[in-house]
């Protein structure tokens, strides 16, 4: 009985953490390792390199899992979400957060082989996360949030490599925010119409006829500023490139979301890690060439 149960058992925590679905740990990724590279100069060596790749995936795996207990009660009545493990009883609350307090913690101890000022970021960036979940009760643009805790992996970068926090990570961050805020509008659209019936909030009800215009012109402001700090810290073409690369995918996003289906809208979310991984492939060849 135990050998049917453990792998079966292992199969809900690995649908919970979205084992199967990494995009979400992508779109966290891709700005942290930039910010590496802006941080270092270039490489940043194995050491943080490990400690942040797989810390990316672990944070947001214990993401996943608070945010399903947060939200059980909303996802029950959205289609796309009906079927998640919490939500459908195949797993408790309690152990679902278990669950993320572990990954949490494993997460943690990768941060403590660093330095302080790191460790100390990342308590700020945990609480951010846990907070985010209930933002959609009372907040009109809870994406915001979402995009405060997708970006603390640029600070907690400059801070390991540096030792402490520039005013160039902060405007990172600020710049990466609405990156966020364009692909999980996008998300929010998918999800529109149960969200109306259920009464949460979201960016992509706020914006309501302009939501396309909305997502848009978060994405022009994300290209824009870091293609200025780009400059600003004296990246050159290869970088450029690759963020005219960004801009040609998120001119791309338009066609998938201006009719504002779900598959269309989903499409862009899902793929939208591509967007960050453009930026920083022409970060880390600008790198190289200088």
């Amino acid at each position: 009985m135990a050998s049917h149960t453990l792998p079966h058992r292992l199969s809900i925590y690995l649908d919970l953490i979205r084992w199967n679905r990494p995009a979400g740990s992508y779109l966290l990724l891709w700005p942290t390792l930039s910010a590496l590279w802006f941080a270092a100069g270039g490489s940043p060596g194995w050491h943080l390199l490990v400690v942040f790749v797989l810390g990316t995936f672990l944070m947001r795996s214990a993401g996943c899992a608070v945010n399903d207990v947060a939200d059980r009660d909303f996802d029950r009545h959205v289609k796309r979400t009906a079927q998640r493990p919490v939500t459908s009883g195949l797993i408790r609350g309690r152990e679902a957060l278990g669950v993320g307090a572990v990954l949490a913690f494993a997460a943690f101890l990768l941060v403590l082989s660093t330095n302080l000022a790191t460790v100390a970021w990342s308590v700020v960036a945990l609480a951010v996360s846990i907070f985010y979940p209930f933002t959609k009760r009372f907040f009109s643009m809870p994406q915001a949030v979402l995009g405060v805790a997708f970006s603390f992996g640029i600070p907690m970068a400059f801070a390991a490599v540096q030792g402490q926090v520039p005013a160039f990570a902060w405007w990172l961050l600020l710049g990466n925010l609405f990156w966020v805020l364009a692909y999980d509008t996008e998300y929010a659209m998918v999800d529109r119409d149960d969200d109306v019936k259920i009464g949460i909030r979201t960016s992509a009800i706020t914006l309501g006829r302009f939501d396309v215009a909305g997502v848009m012109a978060f994405y022009a402001i994300y290209l824009g500023s870091w293609a200025l700090l780009g400059l600003q810290a004296g990246r050159g073409p290869a970088y450029l490139a690759g963020i005219a690369l960004a801009g040609g995918i998120a001119a791309w996003h338009f066609t998938l979301i201006r009719t504002r289906t779900r598959e269309g809208c989903f499409r862009a979310f899902r793929l939208n890690h591509w967007v960050g991984f453009v930026v920083f492939a022409g970060l880390v060849a600008d790198l190289a060439l200088t």
